[in-house]
């Protein structure tokens, strides 16, 4: 790819943020500004808590369901199809909304149904989670072309 003659728009040519969100125009704190890392933790952690509960609450009325309650992949089968339909019907998991969360697009409008399955898929590959950018945003929604805000 031939390089820009746009300041800023080549890699490794980007001057460093003040804050969070700063290069996507959002505000530095308070509604509508990047969900800091703390907050976006706690709502993993209630989502996950949330889809063990879920799996377990089935468990204990549906006696077949024990056998598949048991299997590794259950827990992050249930938790993937919770994020998937609260992000596309909420706005945000129920941690994020707990939290004062939602994701949003960065193009506007309605968050749809791909880009929560394609972030979903990511963060459940976990890999994403460790991957940020200077504005705080995971790969997962870096490629799904959202980003988790307050408000």
């Amino acid at each position: 790819m031939p390089p820009s003659n746009i300041p800023g728009q080549t890699f490794g040519d980007l001057a460093p943020s003040a804050y969070p969100g700063e290069r996507l125009g959002l505000p530095r704190e308070g509604h509508g500004s990047v969900a800091r890392f703390g907050r976006r933790l706690i709502a993993l952690v209630i989502d996950w808590a949330i889809a063990s509960l879920v799996v377990s609450g089935i468990a204990a009325l549906v006696p077949a369901w024990n056998a598949v309650s048991q299997h590794p992949a259950t827990i992050p089968l249930v938790f993937a199809v919770l994020q998937i339909v609260f992000i596309s019907t909420i706005g945000g998991s129920m941690g994020h909304r707990l939290l004062g969360l939602r994701i949003v697009p960065l193009a506007g409008g309605y968050v749809g149904l791909w880009r929560p399955v394609v972030r979903t898929v990511l963060l459940c590959l976990v890999v994403p989670i460790l991957v940020w950018d200077s504005d705080q945003r995971g790969f997962h929604d870096k490629i799904a072309g959202t980003v988790l805000i307050r408000g």
